[in-house]
C-alpha cells in the first residue's frame, strides 16, 4: 500500500471509522508516511493514537510492524479484531465518545480557544478535539476556514 505524503496533504479525518474505530485510518496514515519518511508534522503514536491503543489494549509498535509488513488497513484491522478483547458495542460506544469530546479543563479549553482564534477567529462552531484538528487540518494546507 502507498503511503500518504503527509508533507503534501493531511491525513484522513478523525472522525472516519475502520471497524467502527474513529482515528484508526488516520494512525495508519500516520504510520505509513512515519516508515516513508514523509510524516511532515505529524506524529505516529502521538497522544490521541495512545488512546486508541490504550483502549484496544494493542501496541502502536505491533501496527507500525504490519504497516512495514505492507498491510492494508483491512488486514491492520483484522489482526486488531483478532488481538482485542472489545465488543462492537464498546467500539461503536467508545468512538462516539471520541466525536464528541471536548475540552474538560480549563487549561485545554484554553488551548482549544487560543488555537482557534489563530486560525479561523470568525468560526464559533469549533468545538470538539475532531473539529480543531479538522480545521487544523484543513488550514495547514492552504484551507482558508
Amino acid at each position: 500500500m502507498n503511503a500518504t505524503d503527509l508533507t503534501q496533504r493531511p491525513p484522513r479525518s478523525p472522525r472516519i471509522k475502520l471497524g467502527g474505530l474513529v482515528l484508526l485510518p488516520r494512525m495508519l496514515d500516520k504510520g505509513r508516511a512515519h516508515l516513508a519518511g514523509t510524516v511532515g508534522e505529524y506524529h505516529f503514536n502521538c497522544p490521541l493514537d495512545q488512546r486508541l491503543t490504550a483502549f484496544l489494549a494493542v501496541s502502536a509498535d505491533d501496527i507500525l510492524k504490519l504497516l512495514k509488513d505492507g498491510k492494508t488497513d483491512t488486514e491492520v484491522l483484522a489482526w486488531i479484531q483478532a488481538n482485542t478483547k472489545r465488543t462492537d458495542f464498546e467500539i461503536y460506544s467508545w468512538s462516539d465518545y471520541q466525536l464528541q469530546r471536548s475540552p474538560s479543563d480549563n487549561e485545554s479549553r484554553e488551548y482549544l480557544s487560543e488555537m482557534v482564534k489563530k486560525v479561523a477567529p470568525d468560526r464559533e462552531d469549533i468545538i470538539t478535539w475532531f473539529d480543531v484538528l479538522d480545521l487544523d487540518d484543513y488550514a495547514s494546507f492552504g484551507g482558508r476556514p
